[in-house]
């Protein structure tokens, strides 16, 4: 079980890109390439976080994305929730009669991780995610030049 797909990490990516690049909009290869992620996935996922209102569409040869919102005032988990929801546990994923009333207890604990981890989203804005000034470990550094951070990376 992944907790964030492909498709979250390229939103998170290109929101974090578009808050560092206010003179927008911009085009789908620029964030694409910047972001290093694919094109045609990438399109996708920036028309989920549009239809949201997170991000602007604009049409034609100046066209572009741009960021709508004050990532100041974004959360982390605004952003996941617009393309790929965290999937709480509410009853239990196995069908039994015995676990109808209450989780079982390793669901329950599964749960509670999930909740944890969206308060901590929901804390976090996209502003502290896009500051530059932020200490970066020695992976991401590395990985810097056009490579993704999966890991190892300590923002």
């Amino acid at each position: 079980m992944r907790l964030l797909s492909d498709a979250t990490e390229y939103g998170l990516r290109a929101i974090v890109w578009l808050s560092n690049q206010p003179e927008g909009p911009h085009k789908l290869h620029a964030i694409a390439e910047a972001t290093g992620s694919a094109p045609g996935y990438l399109i996708k996922v920036l028309q989920a976080l549009a239809k949201s209102g997170i991000v602007s569409a604009h049409r034609g040869t100046t066209g572009g994305y741009a960021l709508s919102r004050d990532p100041k005032s974004l959360s982390v988990l605004e952003v996941i929730s617009a393309i790929d929801p965290i999937e709480r546990i509410l009853s239990c994923p196995l069908g039994l009669p015995a676990h109808a009333l209450a989780l079982c207890p390793l669901h329950q604990r599964i749960d509670d991780s999930l909740a944890t981890i969206e308060r901590d989203f929901a804390r976090t804005t996209i502003a502290e995610l896009a500051d530059d000034s932020a200490p970066a470990d020695e992976v991401c550094n590395a990985l810097a030049s056009g490579g993704r951070c999966v890991g190892g990376c300590d923002r």
